[in-house]
């Protein structure tokens, strides 16, 4: 069995790890760019493991040379929600791949309240599970604290 000793949200790249600082996302940034991938700032409240498709911060940055671009972003991005969790996310549009290349959280709330684990019992003595977030059981903007 696995588990997850921080209590945090675990998705994508980096996740176990601690905070990157702006400097390593940068170098991150970089990697990316280096083999040629396009980056986007995404963020949610709801950063529910089934909610794959987070709101897009911004137009996707297909032809930068450079990381600066994406921290300018990423900066507007965190002043515009700094209670939300905010991703990057690298897409690697060489054909025959076309698909998410890195994803990694690079802002999170400063209060991370956690899942649910809820059980059924259904037909034929089956078990129905679903993950429920505390945090949505509030209102969208005020499931972080004040906006």
């Amino acid at each position: 069995m696995m588990t997850n000793p921080t209590g945090r949200i675990t998705q994508g790249q980096f996740s176990f790890l601690p905070d990157l600082s702006d400097d390593e996302i940068r170098l991150q940034i970089e990697y990316g760019l280096g083999r040629g991938y396009a980056w986007s700032v995404e963020y949610t409240d709801d950063p529910h493991p089934r909610n794959t498709y987070w709101e897009m911060f911004g137009m996707p940055m297909f032809d930068l040379k450079d990381a600066a671009g994406v921290m300018m972003e990423l900066a507007g991005c965190r002043k515009t929600f700094p209670n939300h969790y905010i991703r990057l996310m690298a897409f690697d549009s060489t054909r025959g791949v076309e698909s998410i290349a890195m994803s990694f959280i690079v802002n999170r709330p400063k209060s991370e309240p956690g899942f649910a684990l809820e059980r059924q019992e259904v037909d034929g003595r089956s078990m129905r599970y679903t993950v429920r977030g505390y945090a949505a059981a509030r209102p969208e903007g005020e499931r972080y604290g004040a906006a």
